[in-house]
């Protein structure tokens, strides 16, 4: 196992960004560099790591994390603590591996404090679970050490779509940056053996694991890429709506609540545009703002529809929006029947015919990502709104008001 870093890992190591994301491809050395960033100051006396994966298992695997950090401490004068599940710098710092199997486990860190935190295998986690661990980075006023959030992984499992948002669709704009490393980047491992295993893969895993490769993703049983074809123009005479589905919860540490989804769905001769996708966590001011600033923006011309939950609070929410949030604007409630997926099939159908088209900007990887994964993906909020404003050229109501 080498103890010394590939130009790609060393690239990783000397960043200096509070929070980053390494890897991509399988073999890239994703795991080794998470555990040099967390040796780079062991011997800052106070310092203290946390390499994190998802179940202990994962972490006692040969070759894995507990594997190589015995193999390169067991000759120093490191000492093991926490019956094994971590190691200590005599006159230094320590270095903890934990796990986070379920949602509740990230509460056993709530007492803790460190200065490093690495999650390797992140798509094996949830966002909620991930940010929610920023509350334990933290030091002292003058600490000689800077506070670091790393993670690696490759592409796929059920956090697929949020890691690629966060570092690949944001990171630049939000200063997450993401280093890609690939097959061929890691001097030290058995290239053509390694292309061989990995060519008796499916597709969609070898393209993930071979090559890195963030925009493909394994499918479900309703929805398919290729199916959404992209439109640089829409024609005018269309009729418009915009459909809600809403949440009302702002995305803090330890939560991953629903988003609130707005979809602006043209349609024409058989043909549907999806001209606009809101995507927010917000408190419900915010989605009350968020909802206004959206209809003026649309136009009073434009009928806003807001999926009803069933009883009078659903009847009171959409009065709420009639009344108070977008007087002067047509308002109209759509209560759902049948469940999500049944919701789904229309766009499913439609959308395998080539009668859906996406006009062309930067919300389509999100919305496609979601839909690849529908139902089995984290979210499905962009769904429930696109399914809610098909329907709603479907029902008596709709076609009177479908402006």
């Amino acid at each position: 196992m080498a103890s010394f870093p590939t130009e790609k890992q060393a690239a990783f190591l000397l960043m200096e960004h509070e929070e980053a994301f390494y890897g991509g491809a399988g073999g890239g050395g994703k795991s080794i560099a998470l555990l040099m960033g967390a040796l780079q100051y062991a011997t800052v006396p106070g310092y203290a790591a946390l390499l994190l994966r998802r179940t202990f298992t994962d972490l006692a695997l040969p070759g894995a994390l507990m594997d190589v950090a015995d193999h390169w401490l067991r000759p120093t004068d490191a000492r093991p603590i926490s019956r094994g599940h971590g190691w200590r710098i005599p006159g230094g710092g320590s270095i903890t591996f934990g796990f986070l199997e379920n949602e509740k486990d990230k509460y056993r860190y709530q007492s803790a404090a460190f200065q490093y935190i690495g999650f390797d295998e992140l798509t094996q986690f949830t966002e909620s679970q991930y940010t929610y661990l920023f509350s334990r980075l933290r030091r002292l006023q003058g600490f000689p050490v800077p506070l670091r959030m790393r993670s690696a992984s490759n592409p796929g499992n059920s956090g697929h779509q949020w890691v690629k948002q966060r570092f690949l669709v944001e990171g630049r704009q939000y200063n997450r940056p993401f280093l890609p490393a690939r097959i061929v980047d890691n001097p030290h491992l058995d290239v053509l053996a390694y292309r061989r295993s990995l060519a008796h893969m499916d597709p969609v895993t070898r393209l993930q694991i071979e090559e890195g490769n963030w925009d493909v993703s394994a499918e479900g049983e309703l929805f398919k890429r290729h199916w959404f074809k992209a439109a640089t123009d829409w024609p005018r005479s269309a009729r418009l709506l915009r459909f809600w589905d809403l949440a009302g919860t702002e995305a803090m540490h330890g939560t991953d609540p629903d988003y609130t989804a707005g979809c602006l769905l043209a349609y024409a001769l058989g043909q549907y545009w999806v001209l606009d996708m809101r995507h927010e966590r917000l408190s419900p001011k915010g989605v009350e703002d968020l909802i206004a600033t959206t209809a003026a923006r649309d136009g009073k011309a434009v009928a806003v529809w807001i999926e009803q939950e069933p009883g009078s609070s659903g009847k009171a929410v959409v009065d709420h929006y009639q009344r108070q949030v977008l007087p002067g604007y047509k308002v109209y409630g759509l209560r759902p029947s049948g469940s999500k997926v049944e919701r789904a099939r229309p766009v499913s159908s439609a959308a395998e015919a080539g009668n859906v088209h996406l006009l062309t900007a930067p919300w389509n990887g999100a919305l496609l990502d979601e839909l690849a994964l529908f139902p089995a993906g984290a979210h499905d909020d962009q769904v429930d709104a696109l399914s809610g404003a098909l329907s709603v050229i479907s029902t008596r109501e709709g076609r009177v008001a479908f402006v």
